[in-house]
């Protein structure tokens, strides 16, 4: 027998051990083992390094359960519909796939959307929840490996985040110099306002730009892109020390409608109306903005976050005059869902990568630190940080970090 000849039994035979041992460590349940990949059985591995591939790149073991959040009942109460699962399988990343140990994850408005149902109603529960994470690449399929290995720090938009490990097709994942919450802020905050802005709001300098909610995890991107295409930039928020942050950012004019009637400031000070609104509250809210457009105004709405926790997902709006509206000003609504506009994904991440490593843009991160009960730390501490969103607590990006267990050997 050739030394190749014997080179590719003993690889094979390989492994045929290494896949029989995973099977041990990953497949405990009854049933066939191939059922584990979804029924297709996986590529020959041939390449003895990549066991390695299976073990945490410190050294750690990959545990064959997790923690991870599942919607266990269709409810815009996130309490009510989440359960926190101690004991989910750790899920075995595709050819094509990465297993990312998540270190933050992001927490989203439209968290509480997905929670109830409303983005794909076909979708029965249990399903898995949350948008975006960044951690650890801790193993990877043989294509993958072809741009990525482990122990590279990446970030990544995909269901299923509210884990403590995710699988993330790599084509999909973001490479980052380094595990950061503030990179975090723009895989979904950050690229809604900049593709937004640039498809939408045909920003020019002089123009007038209103931005509601600014202080949250997209508005604070909408104010220093708005900036950063010199227009006049106002904003709403709720305290004064929102305001003070809005205003370190490059904010003209932030107005705390706690204590301040935003119509009527609108009204005294800008006569001639707004020439694009940022619009992401609904309600009473968004009646507003309809009313302070200026002619050709353009109001771009983003989300309607005072509705997200009532059955309807709406707050009421005042729509019967809404076409006279539109048509005395020659004013325009449109609407923007990021998942319709992924074609401009990548390189808006690339755009605001360079800004923010360059200096040009403050992601604000809002780790819970000033909650009642202190820091968002670990999955139990998702359904908090949710609650302090709708609160209207924070300031800047909610994340929540998840410990380190690469030590503890799970």
């Amino acid at each position: 027998m050739s030394f190749n000849t014997k080179s590719s039994a003993l690889l094979r035979c390989w492994g045929s051990r290494f896949w029989r041992t995973r099977r041990q460590q990953l497949c405990p349940l009854e049933g066939p083992f191939w059922s584990c990949f979804g029924g297709a059985r996986p590529r020959p591995i041939l390449d003895m390094s990549y066991s390695r591939h299976f073990l945490d790149f410190q050294g750690s073991s990959i545990p064959s359960s997790m923690k991870k959040l599942v919607v266990t009942k269709l409810s815009s109460n996130f309490r009510e519909a989440v359960a926190l699962r101690q004991d989910a399988p750790v899920p075995l990343p595709g050819d094509g796939d990465l297993l990312v140990r998540n270190r933050f994850i992001g927490i989203n408005a439209s968290d509480i959307n997905y929670s109830a149902g409303r983005y794909d109603t076909s979708v029965k529960p249990p399903f898995d929840v949350g948008f975006e994470g960044i951690g650890d690449v801790v193993a990877l399929g043989l294509s993958a490996s072809a741009k990525y290995t482990v122990g590279q720090a990446v970030a990544y938009m995909t269901p299923g985040s509210f884990a403590e490990y995710t699988v993330v097709p790599a084509k999909q994942a973001v490479l980052l110099p380094s595990v950061k919450p503030q990179f975090l802020t723009l895989m979904v905050s950050g690229t809604t306002a900049y593709i937004s802005l640039k498809e939408l709001g045909e920003l020019s300098e002089g123009k007038k730009v209103l931005v509601t909610a600014a202080s949250g995890g997209t508005g604070q991107f909408a104010v220093q892109l708005s900036k950063k295409a010199k227009c006049h930039v106002i904003a709403t928020c709720s305290s004064d020390e929102k305001a003070g942050f809005l205003k370190s950012i490059g904010c003209d004019h932030p107005i705390n409608y706690k204590s301040e009637n935003v119509g009527a400031v609108l009204k005294r000070d800008y006569p001639e109306g707004m020439d694009v609104v940022y619009e992401s509250v609904g309600g009473k809210m968004f009646d507003l903005a309809v009313n302070s457009l200026a002619t050709k105004g353009r109001l771009i709405v983003i989300g309607f976050i005072s509705g997200y926790q009532n059955p309807t997902g709406l707050q009421p709006v005042k729509a019967e005059m809404l076409p006279a509206k539109l048509l005395t000003k020659s004013a325009s609504i449109q609407g923007f869902f990021l998942n319709h506009y992924l074609s401009e994904y990548k390189m808006a991440m690339e755009h605001l990568l360079t800004m923010y490593e360059g200096g040009e843009l403050v992601c604000k991160v809002d780790l819970g630190d000033m909650s009642p009960e202190g820091k968002f730390t670990g999955l139990e501490s998702v359904f908090r940080a949710v609650d302090y969103m709708y609160m209207g607590k924070n300031i800047g990006k909610i994340v929540v970090e998840l410990p380190n267990s690469v030590n503890s050997k799970l």
